[in-house]
């Protein structure tokens, strides 16, 4: 049973930065993509960040340049740190992952709320 438990979500102010964990149990190893998603209140569900076990990098045009994806690939936990946050950012953070390149099966943390507020 692959499990993804997420941490770090929280209220921040306006260009605060907070760090988001995911830690991923169940799947083996080298796990192909691991990957952020959000939604907001009334909003889609839309990619944020998501990376390769290579190392290949994809972000949403509204965070690049101040959002980062990172992993590591032996623990299987990914993270995202989030800096100048603004006010659109709000949203439940979702950690996603697929763990084989051959199978479209994917799989979902709980969410956890990031709330950007002054």
């Amino acid at each position: 049973q692959v499990q993804l438990v997420e941490s770090g979500g929280g209220l921040v102010q306006p260009g605060g930065s907070l760090r988001l964990s995911c830690a991923v149990s169940g799947s083996g190893s080298s796990i192909y993509l691991m990957g952020w998603y959000r939604q907001a209140l009334g909003k889609q569900r839309e990619l944020v960040a998501r990376m390769t076990s290579g190392g290949s990098t994809s972000y949403a045009d509204s965070v690049t340049g101040r959002f980062t994806i990172s992993r590591d690939n032996a623990k299987n936990t990914v993270s995202l740190q989030m800096n100048s946050l603004k006010p659109e950012d709000t949203a439940v953070y979702y950690c996603n992952v697929r763990p084989r390149i051959l199978s479209n099966q994917e799989y979902w943390g709980q969410g956890t709320q990031v709330t950007v507020s002054s």
